[in-house]
């Protein structure tokens, strides 16, 4: 742009003083035709720089995954292949089922297994807690039966008592005095009997109560409405499950497998420090890196161009998202020694500013990694703009020259 504006003013220069000589060609006047160029485009450029700052530093980062496999197993194939587009849910690659397929089948007849002993043990709790519930009807009829033998004792005791009495007088006769000793040790005899059966009952009871107890140890307490052995073992299958469906590998996102260097018969572990193959997605993110001075007028919504050394020839529209206020320089470790003023990394002097991309050109393909040319156009002084905008648009179409001389 600055070559172009050169040459108009060198054109009109040569008109006026050379072609048309309306004014004299003389030592003055090319005193002032050399020294207003120079102001003028000085200042022009010096404005510029910032109503419609440029940075030469822009960055296409996406992100990466490492691709951990979260079981271990022998690889038995790979469909990924390298540097070729998959879509979100393909097979990335599959390990060997059969170990975990084994441990599912294990668990499933165990949980059967187990779901049988608790239906067992719960038809015996059933029927100890109905031991017990007869026991202690069985105790309380008992115990009715001792309550009134005893009081019958207690009436055949005074009856004794009362013919023994009249026999010693003379007024009382013998039989009547047998018959009462006699009915006596029967209502004794009947006494013995009733307190044995209520402490057999009782005994019942403590047995069924000591059932019922051993029953509920054997099954535990209950999670979820279900026992406790149940829930372990339904726990534990799912956990197998999860792992035989950790099996097979898929592809995170949209985007692409690079480095593939797994193999059908290697053996994958799950180490984060070793992944199995590395995914770039295709989301991403553009970011230009700006000298601090040159930032004070630029906001967030500010319209915003780029090019990209792998696109010659391409503008692409974007707006300022955010500005990262923030620098590696800017915090201090916590530590208990004094800082170091000296022999320091040199402050970088940029911040980063994130670009968002128009939706328009979201299915351009950039590269991770690609590197370029933006320009920031503020809220100030617009009709300078058209010269940053021409000046970028010459500069991504000198991207078309490879200066190589071999």
């Amino acid at each position: 742009m600055d070559i172009l504006l050169l040459g108009i003013y060198s054109f009109f220069v040569w008109l006026i003083f050379i072609k048309l000589k309306w004014l004299p060609w003389n030592t003055v006047s090319q005193v002032i035709v050399v020294i207003i160029p120079v102001v003028v485009l000085t200042i022009m450029i010096l404005v510029l720089n910032v109503v419609a700052p440029t940075s030469n530093d822009v960055r296409v980062i996406k992100y990466v995954v490492n691709v951990v496999p979260q079981v271990r197993g022998r690889v038995l194939e790979v469909p990924a292949d390298g540097n070729r587009p998959m879509k979100k849910g393909d097979l990335l690659f599959k390990l060997d089922p059969t170990p975990y397929q084994l441990q599912v089948n294990a668990l499933e007849a165990q949980l059967a297994n187990t779901l049988g002993s608790s239906k067992e043990l719960e038809e015996q709790l059933i029927g100890a807690q109905a031991q017990a519930a007869s026991a202690k009807a069985a105790i309380d009829q008992a115990s009715s039966r001792v309550a009134q033998s005893t009081a019958q004792v207690e009436l055949a005791r005074k009856r004794v008592l009362q013919n023994r009495e009249l026999v010693a007088k003379g007024a009382g006769n013998r039989f009547d005095l047998e018959q009462a000793e006699t009915n006596l040790r029967e209502m004794e005899s009947t006494l013995d009997g009733a307190r044995s059966a209520e402490a057999q009952a009782r005994s019942a009871e403590g047995q069924s109560l000591a059932a019922e107890r051993q029953i509920r140890q054997r099954m535990g307490a209950k999670s979820n409405g279900e026992w406790a052995q149940v829930a372990q073992t339904r726990a534990q299958l799912e956990n197998a499950k999860w792992e035989l469906s950790q099996t097979v590998a898929l592809a995170p996102s949209n985007g692409t497998p690079t480095n593939v260097q797994l193999r059908p018969g290697a053996f994958a572990v799950p180490l984060p420090a070793m992944p199995a193959l590395t995914f770039v997605e295709d989301e991403f993110q553009v970011v230009a890196f700006f000298h601090q001075n040159e930032l004070h007028q630029v906001a967030t919504g500010d319209e915003a161009e780029i090019f990209l050394r792998t696109l010659p020839g391409e503008i692409i529209k974007a707006k300022v998202d955010s500005i990262v206020w923030a620098q590696g320089q800017g915090t201090q470790a916590a530590m208990n020694t004094v800082p170091q003023t000296g022999l320091a990394a040199p402050i970088g002097d940029r911040f980063p500013v994130k670009l968002t991309i128009d939706p328009k050109y979201r299915e351009v393909f950039l590269a991770a990694g690609a590197q370029g040319d933006a320009a920031i156009y503020t809220q100030h002084m617009g009709f300078l703009h058209i010269l940053r905008k021409v000046l970028l648009r010459v500069s991504t179409k000198m991207n078309y020259l490879i200066l190589k001389l071999h």
